[in-house]
């Protein structure tokens, strides 16, 4: 499936999963160097540490077959 046709979830699903993976192979060694880069301070498993704390934050989704709430009746309307 291509990126057109998928939903902003499956594409952060899919940015959680192929970070969590480059972390897997990325993981230090017992010298404490990356087996893959050997790098001390690994620039790929640190890319990949930002992108999930990035995508692993909460944002409030709302589907779109929800009802909006109700206004509140203390607020002033608007004109509209």
């Amino acid at each position: 499936m291509t990126a057109p046709f998928l939903s902003l979830a499956q594409i952060r699903n899919r940015l959680i999963f192929t970070a969590r993976a480059i972390l897997r192979d990325h993981r230090p060694g017992p010298d404490g160097r990356c087996p893959i880069c050997r790098a001390a301070a690994c620039p790929v498993a640190t890319a990949a540490r930002n992108v999930l704390r990035t995508a692993e934050k909460v944002v409030p989704q709302r589907s779109a077959a929800t009802e909006p709430t109700a206004p509140d009746p203390d607020e002033p309307q608007q004109a509209g």
